[in-house]
């Protein structure tokens, strides 16, 4: 089986922590250069020191905040004049906050689609015609397993993390004949400091103790446990190598099982 991204280049975005960050270690280890994107220098120095070199690898970043406007595409564009040709984008954005649909405001629907969609967008748009002048390219969105059923309390992510997959359905149909995959891996109840605030806020909703909260959202795990990110990331990392030439279009859980429909 051919894992090797020696020679490739990535770019992962919301790479400072949690699944981001665990691919972007991930992608490292299987040869690829890697760049990181954030908003946060300091942070993204840090990560940058923890990349595996062992192959000459030559990682850098670049920065940008995702909910600032024309952060991403002003990132992206002085980027490619140092790095003309990336092979592995990795979308991947946190989360809105929590609520009943109802409730949602307007402007919650159109800062979580721009922090989303349009710059999942203008990151494609830039990177795909040196996927295509390559002749491989992989496109991995993170999103999440509300895609395939709902998660109570989540209604404004609900709604845009569905227009991210029909995007991504749509591009996988548009580009496979360059030689480029498209991918949605869908998270469940990960490790991470989002499932932190999540258990948090569901207490205070529910009058529980945050142990409790826990307790019940794991006893819903067919593995009985939250996924780690880094096993989140090794499906991410799976889906950027040679060997998954062939799979596009489709959307992996990685939940324990915890998703209903197949």
């Amino acid at each position: 089986m051919n894992l090797d991204l020696t020679g490739k280049t990535a770019l992962v975005c919301g790479s400072t922590q949690g699944i981001g960050r665990a691919s972007a270690l991930e992608l490292a280890l299987l040869g690829a250069n890697v760049v990181l994107m954030a908003r946060n220098e300091e942070a993204l120095q840090t990560t940058l020191t923890e990349l595996d070199t062992s192959r000459g690898q030559q990682h850098h970043y670049s920065m940008a905040d995702f909910g600032q406007p024309g952060s991403v595409s002003e990132g992206i564009k002085k980027l490619l004049t140092k790095t003309p040709v990336i092979h592995i984008l990795i979308n991947n954005t946190g989360g809105p906050a929590g609520g009943p649909l109802v409730e949602a405001q307007a402007d919650a629907f159109i800062q979580t689609f721009h922090n989303h969609l349009l710059n999942n967008q203008a990151l494609v748009q830039a990177v795909v015609p040196g996927m295509r002048e390559a002749g491989y390219g992989r496109i991995i969105n993170i999103i999440s397993t509300s895609v395939k059923q709902p998660i109570v309390g989540l209604g404004v992510s609900n709604t845009i993390r569905g227009a991210v997959a029909q995007w991504a359905k749509t591009l996988s149909l548009e580009l496979g004949r360059w030689g480029i995959t498209v991918n949605n891996v869908l998270p469940g109840s990960t490790q991470t400091a989002r499932i932190e605030s999540l258990i948090t806020a569901r207490a205070q909703a529910a009058n529980k103790s945050r142990e409790e909260i826990r307790a019940q959202m794991e006893s819903e795990i067919p593995i009985g446990r939250f996924a780690t990110a880094e096993e989140v990331a090794a499906a991410v990392a799976f889906l950027c190598t040679p060997a998954a030439a062939s799979i596009s279009g489709i959307n992996v859980p990685v939940d324990g099982g915890k998703t209903g429909g197949l």
